[in-house]
């Protein structure tokens, strides 16, 4: 496994690009599933996790090409295979994605049931639930959700709590249909949205989509609206805005979605963060900070704060004047980071659904182990200012969602390097 060296006590200063939004380019490439024509998405991320929807996309009989950094073409006219094997899926909870699309395409999917990051349950029932409203048969055998349906129909779909990803993978279900889908108490994320738009440029009947109640018309077929650019990632450029205030830098940030990002440069500005957000130019300029204040903050569904920016605010905390307090109001187990960080130095005390944070004077460096893709960048972030040598262990997690990670922040003037 490979790990990361990094030498603390450099401050970040000059630019760097955000890439696109892992979250987002995940269920557009599911989505093409559902287009018997070439596509191509531009401003898709260099991740693991992009890699691993492609290789199922070709398991499944596409033909997938990344015809440059950044540029997929996908052709999905020719899949033959509508099972999405345990041996790529187990990699990647987004692959459950891959269902509604080949079930409302070819009337039958059988996908192994998923894997992914290591933080709490999250079960795959809403999306079950789901297809079955629409009138699917749905049974669960030998670790494999094997669906049947000649043709998907009108159904009204309330979810208990809101999820991101049953929203957008029934809504992509239900854009070929005889009927008419509501999801209600739908999720308002912008990865959602996107989404929906892409679709919509396909022929697809959406309306309402941001909103929580999301309303799906269905349609004989989709078309390939020819090319599709993804989103910005809002949790990179979060994780930079975070690094750059944290070590006392100088960061701008390009290719940012300034609106999707609401709820973090507050939360940023309440610690102490000087920056200025220029959303015509899409860009934010962090400056040079004082003492970072103590902040409470509560996870919840955009456009509350997101839980993937809890722990790189958990690192950043670590070092605050005072004592914070983090809940965690979507994953209520997503805190082992926590006891990695005290391995640094930190004072932290985790309870059911919250952790407090008391800040201490300073970081030291020492080995620390990666439980999740998010937990992996709040260690990195804690070695940049920790005193002396940090190695963070298991980073596969950190490649499944940044790109270049290690090579950005060094270009910002990180010491930090790779080693196998």
């Amino acid at each position: 496994m490979d790990k990361f060296v990094i030498e603390g006590g450099y401050k970040l200063r000059g630019e760097v690009r955000v890439s696109g939004a892992k979250n987002a380019a995940l269920p557009l490439f599911a989505a093409s599933i559902l287009i018997p024509e070439p596509v191509v998405f531009r401003n898709v991320p260099d991740v693991a996790d992009v890699f691993t929807m492609a290789e199922l996309l070709s398991d499944l009989g596409a033909r997938v090409e990344r015809v440059e950094k950044g540029t997929w073409r996908i052709d999905t006219s020719s899949i033959s295979n509508t099972t999405a094997p345990y041996e790529v899926v187990k990699r990647m909870r987004a692959s459950i994605y891959v269902l509604g699309p080949l079930l409302a395409r070819f009337g039958r999917a059988e996908v192994s049931l998923p894997g992914g990051c290591a933080f709490g349950p999250r079960p795959v029932d809403f999306h079950i639930r789901g297809l079955k409203a629409m009138g699917a048969d749905i049974r669960v055998e030998h670790g494999y959700i094997v669906a049947r349906a000649e043709r998907l129909g009108t159904a009204s779909i309330a979810f208990d709590k809101k999820s991101v990803g049953a929203t957008a993978h029934l809504m992509m279900a239900a854009t070929i249909s005889d009927g008419e889908v509501i999801i209600e108490n739908a999720a308002l994320e912008p990865e959602v949205v996107t989404l929906a738009e892409f679709l919509k440029l396909s022929g697809a009947e959406i309306t309402g989509e941001g909103t929580d109640e999301v309303i799906v018309r269905g349609v004989d077929a989709l078309r390939s609206p020819g090319e599709f650019e993804v989103i910005p990632d809002r949790i990179e450029a979060g994780t930079y805005a975070v690094a750059s205030f944290m070590t006392g830098g100088e960061v701008t940030l390009k290719n940012v979605c300034v609106e999707h990002l609401r709820s973090v440069l507050e939360k940023l500005r309440e610690a102490g963060a000087s920056f200025e957000a220029d959303s015509r130019n899409r860009e934010l300029r962090m400056f040079p900070g004082g003492r970072i204040a103590p902040v409470d903050i509560f996870t919840a569904p955009f456009p509350g704060f997101p839980t993937d920016m809890q722990a790189q605010f958990m690192a950043m905390l670590t070092v605050a004047d005072g004592t914070s307090v983090i809940r965690e109001g979507i994953y209520p187990d997503r805190f082992k980071h926590a006891f990695e960080l005290t391995r640094l130095g930190a004072d932290i005390k985790v309870d059911d659904g919250f952790a407090v944070v008391k800040g201490v004077e300073k970081l030291t460096g020492a080995p620390v182990m990666a439980s999740d893709l998010r937990a992996s960048a709040a260690l990195v972030l804690a070695g940049l200012i920790a005193e002396g040598t940090t190695v963070v262990d298991r980073i596969y997690h950190l490649d499944r969602g940044y790109e270049d990670f290690e090579k950005k922040l060094s270009s910002l003037g990180a010491h930090i390097r790779r080693i196998k």
